[in-house]
């Protein structure tokens, strides 16, 4: 009986391999963990990354470091210590560890007799991103760095945007790669048509085209200020579906890109799903929403906060519902999914095939 049970969870859409959501994210990728502003001048910032606490540090002077958030001596997080020029000094007996986690200073012990200190983890600062490697820091050198989609680019406005979301990072991977949920959003966009349009899948990756037809109901302004004009309802032959949508994911990041033709992308995403917690139930999202600019200079600018309300909108409905997804997970156990479209069928073994360990 155990023998046929994958044939019969395949035939109904069930997916026999092992609980996807239970699936721990790949630690060996270089992972958001704060956004630049959020990283003052001489004050600590405590971050988590899968239950394992990490303090960033902003010297005065120098580039930002992460450490283990513990110090040796009694564990107490030294992210309620104090910066002291490019070292950070425990608040409870005044350890000091430099950068490279190296324990600096006792104020009570000689020089020579310093003990261990802690971890110290990879970390870049770019485009207003505190990124950090908290997997092997051996292998932090050979793991390219995201690209970032249109973010160094002038001609785009950028939008950075996230919050923590109460899912396992796979729930946010499918519900954005997935456009036949449109149906959720049909207070907000309407009665929108998706038409899927081909794929791709490779090494590490998997694509998903599509086109749209907006069949009733009105464009809301905020949509319009991404592609600088009104689009009409139409039918879903209409010329509405020039608009090409590609959506990719490459582990562990994805990107969304809008084309009305052979020009740059007028709207370009960038996002990723950081696990918080040790069971890897909550991830923040760190989202780069780049806005091509339109030929008459200040629509975009005027249209803007449109489209943040908009966006805003459009985000919450996706994050109550992955919330539901993930309580209706809990409460079965297991992974009951009947997945039926062979785009998400792919990415959930991506997902499976380049994350980590299992979690509890």
């Amino acid at each position: 009986m155990d023998q046929a049970m994958p044939a019969v969870e395949a035939r109904h859409g069930r997916d026999p391999g092992r609980d996807l959501r239970r699936v721990g994210a790949n630690p060996n990728h270089w992972y958001p963990l704060a956004w630049s502003r959020e990283l003052k001048p001489g004050k600590p910032l405590a971050v988590r990354f899968a239950g394992d606490p990490i303090v960033l540090v902003r010297p005065k002077e120098g580039p930002v470091f992460a450490l283990e958030d513990r110090c040796a001596h009694r564990q107490v997080p030294l992210s309620n210590g104090l910066v002291e020029g490019c070292a950070i000094r425990c608040g409870y007996h005044g350890w000091a560890y430099n950068d490279a986690g190296q324990c600096v200073d006792v104020p009570y012990l000689g020089k020579d007799k310093l003990p261990n200190g802690v971890r110290a983890y990879p970390c870049r600062e770019v485009e207003g991103l505190v990124l950090v490697f908290p997997g092997d820091p051996a292998l932090a050198a050979s793991v390219p760095l995201p690209l970032l989609g249109s973010v160094a680019d002038p001609r785009y406005k950028t939008r950075r945007f996230g919050r923590e979301v109460g899912c396992h990072y796979s729930f946010m991977h499918e519900n954005l790669m997935d456009m036949n949920h449109q149906f959720l959003h049909r207070k907000q966009m309407g009665n929108m048509v998706p038409r899927y349009r081909g794929g791709d899948q490779g090494e590490g990756f998997v694509e998903a085209r599509y086109t749209f037809s907006r069949v009733g109901g009105k464009q809301p302004l905020g949509e319009a200020a991404i592609f600088g004009q009104r689009r009409p309802v139409g039918k879903p032959s209409s010329s509405a579906e020039k608009d090409l949508m590609t959506i990719r994911t490459e582990y562990p990041y994805q990107t969304l890109r809008i084309r009305t033709g052979e020009d740059a992308p007028v709207m370009d995403l960038w996002i990723a799903y950081v696990p918080v917690d040790a069971a890897q139930r909550r991830n923040r999202t760190f989202g780069l929403l780049s806005i091509k600019r339109p030929k008459i200079p200040g629509l975009l600018e005027a249209g803007w906060p449109l489209l943040v309300l908009f966006t805003e909108r459009i985000f919450r409905e996706d994050r109550e519902i992955v919330e539901m997804e993930q309580a209706a997970h809990d409460a079965q156990g297991e992974d009951w999914n009947q997945e039926v479209f062979p785009v998400i069928r792919n990415l959930r073994n991506l997902l499976r095939e380049r994350g980590g360990a299992t979690v509890a």
